[in-house]
Order: C-alpha cells, then sequence, then structure tokens
C-alpha cells in the first residue's frame, strides 16, 4: 500500500513548507480513527491558503484520505482538543518524512502535556460538565427521565475526559478504557449508572447527587486558568470583555454557566455598577478574596 502512496508523499516533501509526513493504517475493519479509510496521509505544512486541505483516493480495492494541515490550526486543535483524532494520529502515526524533527518533538510535546496547556483543557471540560450537570438536572426536575439519562451520561463523559487531563494524560478517543485504569473511582460512577437494576428515576438521582459533590470539589483547582486571567486586571470584568479575551475564548459557549457557579460558590464574587434604569445594574465580576 505504501509503495502506491510513495509518490504522492514523497512529492509534498519535496517542498520547503512541509514539515512531517505520517502514516496511520486502519488497524480494525471498523476504525473511527481512520474515518475508515485504509489509510490516513498526515501532512504538516508551515503555512497554508487553505489550513485545512483534504483529498481521497481510491486503489486496489483500498481507500486513502490525505490531509494536509497547517501548523498554526495543527497546534490550535492540540491547544483545545478541537480534533481529537489528530492526538492519535501523531501519536501513532507512522513517520515517513520529518524535517529537523519536528514530528518527533510534537510527539514528545504531546507525552509531556505541558502545564499551561493542561490548565486550559481542564477548565473548558469543567465548565462543560457543570452546564451539562444542569441541563441534566432541569430534564430531571421536570420528569424527563430519559432526556436526563442521556444527560447524565454526557456529564460522565466530560467528567472522564477531566479526570484524565488531571492524571496528565491528553484523553483519547476510547477514553472510558484510559478511566478505568487512571481513575477507577469515575468509571465504577459510570458502571453504577449503566449495569444497575434500579429504575432509570434512581439512577439519574443518585448520579446527579455525586456529580454534584465532583463538581464541587473540583471547583477551586478546576477554574484556576479563568481566575488567573481575571487577577491579570485589578477592575472587575464584564462577561463581554471576558468573553472577548484571547485565552478565555475556548470555552467562551460555557462562561456564562461556568461563572454563575463560581459565584454561588463565593469563588467569583459579583460587582454591581450602576445603569440608567432605577434598581438595574451591570453585573461585574471578580476573584473574591479568601475568607480569614
Amino acid at each position: 500500500m505504501e509503495d502506491l502512496l510513495r509518490p504522492i508523499y514523497q512529492e509534498r516533501a519535496s517542498h520547503p513548507n512541509t514539515l512531517g509526513i505520517l502514516i496511520v493504517e486502519k488497524q480494525k475493519p471498523i476504525s473511527p480513527v481512520t474515518d475508515n479509510f485504509d489509510v490516513i496521509l498526515f501532512i504538516i505544512v508551515k503555512e497554508a491558503k487553505d489550513p485545512w486541505f483534504m483529498k481521497h483516493y481510491e486503489f486496489e480495492n483500498k481507500t486513502a484520505a490525505m490531509h494536509i494541515v497547517d501548523e498554526s490550526l495543527l497546534n490550535e486543535w492540540i491547544k483545545t482538543s478541537g480534533y481529537r483524532k489528530v492526538f492519535e494520529w501523531i501519536l501513532n502515526g507512522r513517520i515517513v518524512f520529518d524535517r529537523n524533527e519536528y514530528v518527533e518533538s510534537l510527539k514528545d510535546k504531546l507525552h509531556s502535556f505541558p502545564e499551561e496547556n493542561r490548565e486550559l483543557r481542564k477548565v473548558m471540560e469543567f465548565a462543560k460538565l457543570i452546564r451539562s450537570y444542569r441541563e441534566c438536572k432541569d430534564l430531571f426536575q421536570s420528569e424527563h427521565y430519559l432526556d436526563a439519562y442521556s444527560q447524565v451520561v454526557r456529564s460522565l463523559h466530560y467528567l472522564a475526559r477531566l479526570s484524565v487531563i488531571e492524571k496528565g494524560f491528553h484523553p483519547e478517543v476510547t477514553v472510558w478504557r484510559q478511566v478505568k485504569s487512571i481513575a477507577p473511582e469515575i468509571y465504577k460512577l459510570y458502571q453504577e449508572l449503566i449495569e444497575s437494576n434500579e429504575p432509570i428515576q434512581k439512577r439519574v438521582e443518585l448520579m446527579l447527587l455525586a456529580t454534584e459533590f465532583t463538581i464541587n470539589t473540583r471547583a477551586p483547582r478546576c477554574s484556576g486558568h479563568l481566575l488567573e486571567v481575571m487577577q491579570t486586571e485589578k477592575e472587575p470584568w464584564t462577561i463581554g470583555d471576558l468573553k472577548l479575551h484571547p485565552e478565555v475564548a475556548p470555552y467562551a459557549l460555557d462562561l456564562a454557566a461556568l461563572l454563575e457557579y463560581l459565584t454561588e460558590k463565593n469563588i467569583v464574587e459579583v460587582v454591581p455598577v450602576e445603569t440608567k434604569g432605577k434598581n438595574v445594574y451591570h453585573r461585574q465580576y471578580k476573584v473574591a478574596q479568601p475568607t480569614a
């Protein structure tokens, strides 16, 4: 198979703009990692007009997909887990071209999972967890138990990914396989939900209690990224200013839910600012001072 692809990737390797090329081969009959193509040809370039270019090939009853991704988009994916398959492509793919050991260095970076990236990823998953938990609680209280069950599964998935990140690893597509060995207490929660003989209503109720406890115990350390951003300014923040901050942008969609939770827990303090309307105030936010 590689012999047929070699002319394609050798032509790409001759470009001075190309940083590295990897081949990822399908290992199972059904392979989500390769989108069920027999092989992925993953090409990293310094810059490109189209930051993510794709081509599909067919040969000898086999299929291949070529992905050409520029370095800035790839770094964004790595920073925010924007395209999770790329982690497996880089970590498990076979290097066929590597300019100045660029790909080897990238593999080392993914294995080490730098602290600044970890803090961002923690707050992203934590914010999603809070939003999902509250949606689940609302569905449960409205007696939509099947919908609440679906939502609690989603909440546990966010919790699973958060637990993996806390241990210093990137969550994989098969995250529950990771969680089983890395965070067995979270895996046990998931088992209790799906294997219990209790009625769905009771199972969801128990998971809501467990999730709420888990959220509360993780709040200070998992919201650290946002709190550090807020402490870079002495003045309180409006929601609009926070949302537009480049460091907060990756979790802007979940920012309101996260801020509301942090104010309820007295981790963030609301600063009311007068408006022209009588008894109507703008809400601004600052990190609460720890009580003595």
